[in-house]
């Protein structure tokens, strides 16, 4: 489902869990103190070059050191594709932001930006988010761009 795409056949368990990701995406990007008021005490996260990470305090350490490596970053999840199934949803979508250095990037149009994440709830509360993405957002690991980024559709 497609925040695009008019979900009036979606069941109202479905409509509910894309709402919450909503929510946790505009905390996420507001640095809202009351982010934490979206998870169950014991959830489950994990992120590249962090790992998995475990309760409210972990994703606090989790935020405070991605916080390091982002001036700003933006969710614009009007084009993202929302998968829900019982009580998980995978969210395809990208971001846009800066890096402390200056360097911006924008989903869709630079290699840094895009990312999966893979819900869990349990009833309203969040209780495992994973995100996949590269965090090298500023393009900065240039090495491993095997096939060069010329010509390159992002």
């Amino acid at each position: 489902m497609s925040d695009s795409t008019p979900i009036e056949h979606a069941s109202s368990d479905d409509r509910r869990i894309v709402e919450l990701a909503k929510e946790y995406f505009r905390r996420v990007d507001a640095g809202a103190e009351d982010l934490l008021d979206l998870f169950t005490d014991g959830v489950q996260f994990y992120f590249p070059k962090f790992g998995i990470g475990r309760g409210k305090m972990a994703f606090v350490e989790f935020a405070e050191g991605l916080q390091k490596l982002l001036s700003e970053a933006h969710h614009d999840f009007s084009n993202y594709l929302f998968l829900p199934y019982g009580h998980f949803l995978a969210v395809e979508g990208t971001t846009e932001g800066r890096t402390p250095s200056g360097k911006t990037w924008f989903g869709g149009r630079t290699p840094g930006g895009r990312f999966c994440n893979i819900f869990e709830f349990q009833g309203d509360l969040i209780s495992r988010v994973h995100i996949y993405l590269d965090p090298d957002y500023g393009s900065d690991d240039r090495a491993r761009f095997a096939w060069g980024t010329e010509g390159r559709e992002w």
